[in-house]
């Protein structure tokens, strides 16, 4: 799978494709509607900067802005404002293309 749209058909099965490394992992479970599962993907992972930085929308979509802050912050990415599911889209179509280094 190379593209956002074919992660997104990804969805409609029950489990995360094979091979999707954590952040990608997550952000399918988030893409699901289970932000538990995909905060404790991340969770597991602290200290890589992919998963930091869907840690930090994880908690923008939560609503704790101070705590995305730190997360944004730890990934060495900028922290957004824009809207929600935008970013979701943007963080996938980038992990895709592989982890941040």
């Amino acid at each position: 799978m190379t593209t956002i749209e074919q992660f997104r058909t990804t969805l409609a099965v029950a489990a995360p494709p094979a091979g999707l490394g954590a952040a990608l992992e997550a952000m399918w479970w988030l893409g699901r509607e289970d932000w538990t599962r995909a905060h404790e993907t991340v969770q597991a992972h602290e200290g890589k900067r992919d998963c930091d930085w869907v840690h930090a929308h994880l908690h923008r979509v939560e609503g704790d802005l101070a705590n995305a802050a730190y997360w944004y912050r730890a990934a060495r990415q900028p922290v957004a404002s824009g809207d929600l599911k935008s970013e979701w889209a943007e963080i996938a179509a980038a992990l895709l293309k592989g982890p941040l280094t």
